[in-house]
């Protein structure tokens, strides 16, 4: 599973590499009724649609204790950060779930994930929002006192979604690199232009947080498991 992921990386290196791309795309896209690769799909549209939509909740939030004009630059330099590290991340994705324990830490670090955005879902939060950004009262975030320390703050924030992103879309589709590539590809869409819709709709519709939350979650006790038991990158490769 791991050496499909690698050739995929490969493949990105010529003309030829990129038609090896759209061959992994159409392999996995024409079995989609299958239950395997369509409880993948789904998996990633979730996580990529819940994850967008916290992104910009969090980046909101930070900002919203700043003047209008300010909070408006700190929300675009969230949106474009998130936006260059989900490309960043992309690239080398499988260069990091091939980290001996990288897939386990990462599953740890969703269930981090997972118990955040249960505390934002059942917290009125302590930020009064900003006019930006639907639903980011409820983070559960203290807004920074300058700009200095929001842009700080939602680059520090940036990093750290950005690789749960990857990580997650990654660990729920290891066994399906037409699948993993899209599902990235559309990771960087939607924070790109679609994140405070995603937002607004969450922020309405409260039951998608809580699919995307219970989606997460499996994600991440699949990758403690897999991190654990894999015999290439598992943690247990190191205890014997």
């Amino acid at each position: 599973m791991l050496d499909m992921l690698t050739q995929v990386a490969a493949a990105a290196q010529g003309p030829a590499g990129i038609g090896q791309i759209w061959s992994h795309i159409v392999a996995d896209f024409s079995n989609i009724t299958e239950p395997a690769a369509l409880a993948a799909f789904l998996q990633v549209l979730m996580i990529d649609i819940v994850l967008a939509g916290d992104n910009a909740i969090v980046v909101g939030a930070l900002a919203a204790g700043l003047p209008a004009d300010q909070r408006k630059k700190v929300i675009l330099i969230g949106v474009l950060a998130a936006l260059v590290l989900r490309i960043a991340f992309a690239l080398v994705v499988t260069q990091l779930m091939q980290i001996v324990g990288l897939i386990f830490v990462g599953g740890l670090l969703l269930i981090w994930v997972a118990w955040r955005m249960w505390r934002e879902l059942r917290h009125a939060g302590e930020s009064a929002g900003s006019a930006e950004i639907a639903g980011d009262e409820h983070s559960g975030l203290r807004p920074a006192k300058s700009f200095a320390g929001a842009a700080w703050a939602v680059a520090v924030a940036d990093v750290s979604m950005s690789l749960d992103n990857v990580l997650a879309v990654a660990g729920a589709a290891r066994e399906h690199p037409g699948i993993l590539i899209v599902g990235l590809i559309f990771a960087v869409a939607l924070m790109g232009v679609a994140a405070n819709i995603i937002a607004k709709y969450i922020e309405r519709y409260r039951w998608i947080a809580y699919i995307g939350l219970a989606v997460i979650l499996y994600v991440a006790v699949k990758m403690i498991h897999e991190g654990w038991v894999d015999p290439s990158v598992g943690l247990g490769t190191l205890l014997g």
